[in-house]
């Protein structure tokens, strides 16, 4: 690993856990939060009193959506993994989450992730 993706990866983890300072998950009110890989993008919903996950979705399991115009390529994917997350979620009677950008820049496909999420019904 080059020394500059270490400092990345140190940066985004301090960024994270300034994140994680602020933000809990409720069984009324859970987290979600996103991992952003080069190839594709993760989300998982948790509940932090149980310490349980309570739903997960990627890219490779995202169901089939109607995608926006003017998104198309990772940020589609993205999209409709927030679409999905959604639709599970509502399944489960759960309407708002929070939104735990795990120290990614609130652009592209975190954003996409969370226009999903909004256009699926969830308060974020």
């Amino acid at each position: 690993m080059s020394s500059i993706s270490s400092k990345r990866i140190k940066a985004r983890t301090k960024r994270k856990i300034g994140i994680r300072k602020r933000i809990h998950g409720t069984p009324e009110r859970p987290r979600l939060t996103v991992f952003r890989s080069h190839r594709n993008i993760y989300a998982q919903v948790v509940d932090d009193l149980k310490g349980a996950t309570l739903l997960a979705c990627d890219g490779k399991h995202a169901a089939a959506e109607e995608i926006p115009e003017g998104v198309d390529g990772k940020c589609a994917v993205a999209y409709k993994v927030g679409r999905t997350i959604a639709a599970k979620a509502k399944d489960q009677g759960i309407t708002t989450m929070v939104f735990d950008r795990s120290g990614y820049l609130y652009h592209g496909r975190i954003a996409a992730l969370a226009r999903g999420l909004r256009d699926g019904g969830i308060e974020v």
